[in-house]
């Protein structure tokens, strides 16, 4: 599946043809507890309808080729199965409703673009993305857009948030998706786009990070629709509202998401969430009692770390609030 809007999904078939499709209508009764049944990167069934219940539209650019209400270019047909999927990158949804969004499904890399600043990205929100992903079996890289724009003082700041990461084994790229500054290059150590290809690979941020200028420079035919920050509060407009899949034209594709505010976790235990962490699991196995928290316990090698400055207090800080997400409201917080 290569696109969806909500309500129409678009399905690329093996042969190349494009098919716009409804879920079946007894498909949401089977205890799938996600506000999105189907997700793009899924590997479905379909079933073309005898009859099309509408004309779809025979424009080339799929970006544009929609009805008035959104809904997909090509063939219609409906989704009959999805096949199991390898993985996923999933969080919870925004309606209160316990409920799940699976972001995409089947990747191979999942690439949170951030910015620190002009919008600032909260590490708590770069840290509850990296320990979905963990849970969910995806590699992760970061990507630190607009450094075009960073002064002395955030430049800094940028070098020292790519070192915790880096320290921690995950992948980290500064670009300018404006200028083209760390984009192109020889080899994936020091070039974003060589990285990325043969990947299947989600682009997932805030609002505003510059996902779509980025996507923008490296899929041209995308023309993806970009908007400048909101000058009273310095943060995103909302310009993507479909996810869709694009090709790379040197191989691999790029699943591009609408920007998102919060970062809800679903379905973590509170005995778990140590786990996802790798520098507090790793340590937590000297923790004299093997159901440690990590947070007020004796012989608690956490702490111990953590007063000895071996563990971020911005990684801590980021555990501690994934703790309390018992508490349903506190996701819609803007980490």
């Amino acid at each position: 599946m290569v696109r969806s809007t909500g309500s129409w999904y678009d399905v690329r078939t093996d042969d190349g043809q494009l098919f716009a499709c409804k879920v079946k209508g007894n498909f949401r009764l089977r205890g799938i507890r996600s506000t999105n049944p189907v997700a793009v990167g899924d590997r479905v069934e379909i079933t073309p309808t005898a009859v099309p219940d509408r004309t779809p539209s025979t424009t080339p650019d799929r970006q544009t080729a929609t009805t008035p209400d959104g809904s997909p270019s090509g063939l219609p047909a409906f989704i009959t199965e999805i096949h199991d999927r390898r993985n996923y990158i999933i969080r919870r949804a925004s309606n209160l409703s316990k409920q799940s969004h699976i972001i995409a499904a089947n990747v191979d890399l999942a690439c949170l673009i951030v910015t620190i600043a002009h919008p600032e990205t909260a590490t708590t929100f770069i840290d509850r993305f990296l320990a979905s992903a963990e849970a969910y079996r995806v590699p992760v890289a970061l990507i630190f857009n607009k450094t075009d724009l960073y002064d002395a003082d955030e430049r800094r700041y940028l070098n020292a948030v790519m070192a915790l990461y880096r320290h921690l084994d995950y992948p980290c790229f500064a670009v300018s998706a404006e200028t083209g500054e760390g984009i192109m290059g020889t080899g994936p150590e020091d070039a974003l786009l060589p990285y990325l290809l043969g990947k299947t690979t989600l682009f997932s941020g805030n609002s505003g990070v510059g996902k779509s200028t980025l996507l923008n420079r490296l899929v041209p035919e995308a023309r993806a629709k970009i908007a400048p920050l909101s000058e009273a509060h310095d943060q995103g407009q909302h310009t993507t509202t479909f996810s869709e899949m694009y090709d790379l034209a040197g191989g691999g594709a790029i699943i591009d998401t609408p920007g998102i505010r919060g970062f809800g976790t679903f379905d973590f235990g509170r005995e778990e969430v140590s786990h996802y962490f790798r520098e507090i699991f790793a340590i937590g196995r000297d923790c004299r009692f093997s159901n440690c928290t990590h947070t007020h316990e004796p012989g608690c090698a956490v702490l111990q770390a953590l007063d000895n400055h071996e563990i971020a207090e911005s990684r801590y800080r980021s555990y501690l609030s994934m703790l309390e997400d018992e508490d349903e409201s506190k996701y819609r917080e803007k980490f």
